[in-house]
């Protein structure tokens, strides 16, 4: 399980850097507003929320494409303003409705969460995804296997069991979740050494050293695809992808302020993985 896991690996992640913080919960999405989140949606300005893409719905925060006539390509993410270098995100997610007209098929109940991202505003007017480590959400189509809390790589690149990995998206060990339930999905981030997803209470896929590197991302500033740097702190922005989706639950743990403890790191990791959920 999840603590025994996390037991083994916290030693590799001493030598990571990180910036001084508060630590403790942050609720990211507030259930009331998008005030501490800028948007970027593709071919549109900093900002510039087409469509009302996303919104503030019934207390949870939605993706949205009531106001498209078509999706025309026009990939969008909304970034928290604060950059986070190790941290437990939690979300809680689902998927609603039927897809926009125009959007691709591979898009169908398909979103994700961004970590270790560059900033909204240092993404092109017709850039389509950030550079960054997305942890793909996916929900099932109602027939077959369909895991979440996927990988997938926009611009980078990771380490498994020692190899890089160059493949664009790995899947996960997760189980399927049709229909529109909710599903927790949690990322543990330790800065450029463990990042872990889980769902469910279960730890479904494991990698370490995100780095800069690979394609998949258009329209980016060379200058900041600088290949083999290792991302050990970024943005965490959630994705419009053509597929209405929504969060009730937007919550982090900072756990910078225990980086250079061992022993308090273990110790914060495993309360966080006995609390109720």
């Amino acid at each position: 399980m999840i603590r025994s896991i996390l037991m083994t690996t916290l030693a590799l992640a001493l030598g990571t850097s990180c910036s001084a913080q508060k630590g403790g919960w942050i609720k990211l999405f507030n259930g009331k507003d998008l005030k501490d989140w800028d948007i970027k949606i593709t071919g549109h300005a900093l900002n510039d929320n087409n469509g009302n893409t996303f919104r503030v719905k019934d207390g949870a925060l939605a993706v949205s494409y009531e106001n498209y006539d078509a999706f025309n390509d026009q990939y969008g993410h909304i970034f928290h303003k604060k950059k986070f270098s190790a941290y437990l995100l939690v979300m809680e997610y689902r998927f609603v409705g039927d897809q926009v007209k125009g959007g691709p098929g591979w898009a169908t109940r398909n979103s994700g969460a961004m970590i270790h991202s560059q900033s909204a505003a240092s993404m092109g007017k017709d850039q389509d995804f950030p550079i960054s480590i997305e942890v793909q959400l996916l929900g099932g189509l109602g027939h077959g296997k369909r895991s979440t809390a996927n990988l997938c790589t926009p611009g980078t690149n990771v380490v498994m069991d020692g190899k890089l990995i160059t493949a664009h998206c790995v899947d996960s060990k997760s189980e399927t979740y049709d229909g529109d339930r909710w599903v927790r999905a949690e990322v543990l981030v330790l800065g450029d050494s463990i990042v872990k997803h889980i769902v469910e209470g279960d730890t479904v896929l494991t990698y370490n050293k995100p780095q800069i590197g690979g394609g998949n991302v258009s329209h980016a500033d060379p200058k900041l695809q600088q290949n083999d740097k290792l991302l050990s702190e970024g943005y965490i922005a959630l994705q419009s992808e053509s597929h209405p989706v929504e969060y009730r639950k937007v919550d982090l743990f900072d756990l910078a302020p225990y980086m250079k403890d061992k022993k308090k790191l273990a110790k914060k990791i495993e309360e966080l993985q006995k609390r109720k959920k």
